[in-house]
């Protein structure tokens, strides 16, 4: 069965999304999906069947959860809504008495009622199954069941485009963050971080995070490098199908587990708030990376870097979230002083939302190498730069 895919990312990360769907032999086509007004999230387009869509949720680390495009069509009245809708293949994908989430959003469209559309599309399932469908409206992704499978209608300027979500929860709930530090960082987006920094883990090149907070970036890794599957430990949504394949997720598995690697570069990762520590050794722990990291408590000024040539993926605090919009240009303006001290030669990839900041750092930037993302709602950059050799 060949299926219309598309893995959902926080906008920016379609690039480093495309990248991995390549990496695992799933290349979309060379136009690839990204954010616009009848889009709200980013993501990335490709084909396959149910072992492409297996591979996908199991692999991808960038990727928020993959959809399966049901189908499409023009609509401008409920009737006809109602009809089309009818004439999809829901066997396939939903299970008798299942509950459904319907998350529907309408745009520039003559039906632009969207508990109206929720209510007709339930409607259609029924005409098509033959029997009741429990249903709720979900809202964002705060709001799901987990036992519910959710459906996306999405209505712009009259073209009905409905699929079907293949993850459950989404896929940066990798199962090992219960605690999380003051401003914590998304698992996919940390995972972003790290892959558009192009750290190079085959060569074991050390890596360092001086800001770690529940050591995300870390773990992600740490992970990474040993080539830990994301989702191996995971339920995904496609279990619950009719046509889901045990034996084939098995093999996956077993495929993912075979190809881990054991060893991994050092990373060492550190914070000034000795609750961050406790909570980011107690992940890692869950992540069964321990063995991997290095965490010590300490201030950014009095970190050791390790001798020779390295890493630095960090996500310093902005003044939005963490705390009141105090001046932290001393703070930045010390980091860059410790940074030219005592790591001359290293990359730095480090996660910034205030250009003033950025110039605080007085590093030299290579901006045609920055990566825009959004972090909570907040644009902010990838900025990279090559700390100056000592003179």
């Amino acid at each position: 069965m060949s299926l219309s895919l598309f893995a959902v990312c926080a906008p920016g990360l379609e690039r480093v999304l495309t990248q991995e769907l390549s990496t695992l032999g799933l290349a979309p086509p060379q136009r690839h999906r990204t954010t616009s007004k009848d889009a709200p999230e980013g993501g990335v387009e490709f084909r396959g069947n149910l072992h492409t869509l297996y591979r996908a949720n199991l692999h991808l680390r960038t990727a928020s959860r993959i959809l399966v495009r049901l189908g499409a069509f023009h609509a401008t009245a409920f009737a006809e809504l109602r009809q089309k809708a009818s004439q999809l293949e829901w066997e396939k994908f939903t299970a008798p008495g299942q509950p459904i989430a319907l998350r529907v959003t309408c745009h520039k469209s003559r039906l632009y009622h969207s508990d109206a559309v929720a209510e007709r599309v339930a409607g259609a399932m029924e005409d098509r199954l033959g029997y009741p469908v429990p249903h709720i409206k979900s809202h964002d992704d705060s709001d799901e069941a987990s036992d519910s499978q959710l459906i996306v209608v999405r209505l712009a300027q009259d073209q009905c485009a409905i699929s079907v979500d293949s993850s459950g929860g989404l896929l940066h709930r990798r199962g090992y963050r219960l605690a999380t530090g003051k401003a914590p960082l998304r698992e996919t987006l940390a995972a972003g971080l790290l892959i558009a920094s192009g750290w190079d883990r085959q060569a074991q090149s050390p890596l360092l995070d001086p800001f770690c907070g529940a050591g995300t970036i870390a773990i992600e890794a740490a992970l990474l490098a040993r080539n830990r599957a994301p989702g191996e430990a995971r339920h995904f949504a496609f279990m619950n199908w009719p046509g889901y394949s045990a034996p084939t997720w098995k093999a996956l598995l077993a495929e993912a587990k075979a190809q881990q690697r054991e060893s991994c570069p050092p990373i060492f990762a550190s914070d000034r708030d000795a609750g961050a520590i406790e909570t980011a050794r107690a992940n890692t722990e869950r992540a069964g990376v321990a063995a991997n990291i290095e965490f010590t408590r300490r201030a950014v000024s009095d970190i050791e870097p390790p001798a020779g040539l390295g890493w630095m993926i960090t996500n310093p605090p902005y003044g939005v979230r963490v705390q009141a919009k105090n001046d932290l240009r001393n703070l930045y303006a010390r980091f860059g002083q410790v940074l030219r001290a005592k790591c001359p030669g290293w990359q730095v990839g480090i996660l910034i939302a205030d250009a003033p900041l950025q110039a605080s750092l007085n590093l030299p930037f290579d901006e045609g190498r920055s990566v825009w993302l959004m972090n909570g709602g907040l644009r902010v950059k990838l900025a990279r730069a090559r700390v100056p050799l000592s003179k």
